[in-house]
């Protein structure tokens, strides 16, 4: 199993994989959607993907988002998507790609990461909590729909 940066190679496979998460979440499927919403992030450089590869097949992806810590004075990433294909679940994908983000955080001398996951996705939050992360029980999360 090896974890590298995707770049515009990988942005077709990265797309199936990002309408697949996003059909998790249960959004509808929309490939094209997916594809142009990927190959913008790659090609403005706005986020980083790093994808997870079992031989020649990209099984899993982690997208990372800058954010900046205002208190801290330094950039954060916020881990907003985590996927691995079913199939491949259970072999340590989701680890590697967390691992992969924590290497990046502490190269761009990031502050925190952080992210959000569903109260039901009790299997994410066991893999995220046995890996470092913590449950904020300090402050609520709030959003705005526009």
């Amino acid at each position: 199993m090896e974890v590298i940066q995707a770049t515009e190679l990988h942005t077709n496979e990265v797309a199936v994989l990002f309408d697949a998460y996003r059909g998790y979440y249960d959004q509808a499927p929309d490939f094209k959607g997916a594809l142009a919403f990927i190959t913008e992030r790659i090609e403005k450089k706005d986020s980083e993907i790093f994808v997870v590869l079992e031989g020649d097949e990209i099984v899993g992806f982690t997208q990372l988002y800058p954010i900046f810590t205002s208190l801290g004075m330094k950039r954060g990433w916020l881990l907003n998507d985590l996927y691995v294909l079913e199939e491949h679940r259970g072999k340590g994908a989701g680890k590697a790609l967390i691992n992969a983000a924590t290497a990046h955080g502490k190269k761009t001398n990031a502050a925190w990461l952080m992210l959000q996951t569903y109260i039901a996705n009790t299997t994410a939050q066991a893999l995220y909590e046995k890996v470092g992360f913590i449950k904020d029980t300090n402050s609520y999360y709030y959003y705005k729909s526009l």
